[in-house]
């Protein structure tokens, strides 16, 4: 073998290999960037609406709240059938208004809940997240085998979720957010691995786009619902 030709075959190889992780650090970076303005965005949003009056009383003392509450689910279905068809700033203008219905929805913790134990919730949230996301992320173990699992414990939760609605037991109510807990922490890990796995640097500028939104989105929705199945257990009502 030459050795000339071994040595600048390995530098080839490594400078391609150097352009590819640089890729992928700009795209998970967008990924978090999105996810982090789209949180700002619900928080502003829902901060608003929760201590306004003149907001909150027209909404969820009247037959609105439902829509308000069955908005996201819309925007989420509407997302998952339409990314491949949008172009990417739809998917991103889409992005930021379900960002923004997702916080009329949550305005109602700033009724029930005290802002200090909300704020609370938020960095114990943030921190699971934020832990378990870096896990996906770094890990070398192939997590697809758990995603069955997963997805069955999410339907689970969710069927539970609204049986539960008419049945108002609390200690139902518990064992959903210990499991759906659960859930939403190992699908961060998950989906943060897809994430990685899923990026090419061959996609072109307006595929590599959408990949960074639709990434966004699926962790976004981790982190709301860590969130709000916590603020159960921490949240201290008013």
């Amino acid at each position: 073998m030459n050795p000339t030709n071994s040595r600048y075959g390995y530098g080839a190889a490594s400078g391609s290999r150097a352009l590819f992780d640089e890729g992928l650090r700009k795209h998970m970076l967008r990924v978090y960037n999105y996810m982090g303005i789209g949180l700002v965005l619900t928080g502003i949003v829902a901060l608003i609406v929760g201590t306004t009056p003149a907001l909150y009383v027209p909404i969820f003392q009247t037959p609105l709240k439902w829509v308000v509450m069955l908005a996201p689910i819309a925007f989420v279905l509407f997302f998952s059938f339409r990314i491949q068809s949008m172009s990417a700033s739809a998917a991103q203008t889409m992005f930021w208004a379900f960002c923004a219905v997702m916080g009329l929805s949550l305005a109602s913790i700033f009724l029930v809940f005290t802002g200090t134990s909300i704020a609370r919730t938020f960095f114990i949230a943030a921190t699971m997240f934020g832990a378990t996301s870096l896990y996906g992320y770094t890990t070398k173990r192939d997590l697809s085998n758990i995603g069955s699992f997963l997805m069955m414990g999410l339907f689970g939760v969710i069927i539970a979720g609204v049986v539960n609605i008419f049945l108002a037991s609390s200690a139902l109510q518990f064992a959903i957010s210990i499991i759906g807990i659960v859930v939403f922490v190992g699908l961060t890990a998950w989906d943060t691995q897809n994430i990685k796995e899923q990026y090419a640097e061959n996609y072109d500028q307006e595929s590599s786009q959408k990949l960074a939104v639709f990434g966004a989105l699926s962790l976004y929705l981790n982190f709301v619902n860590i969130f709000q199945l916590l603020l159960n257990f921490t949240g201290e009502r008013e």
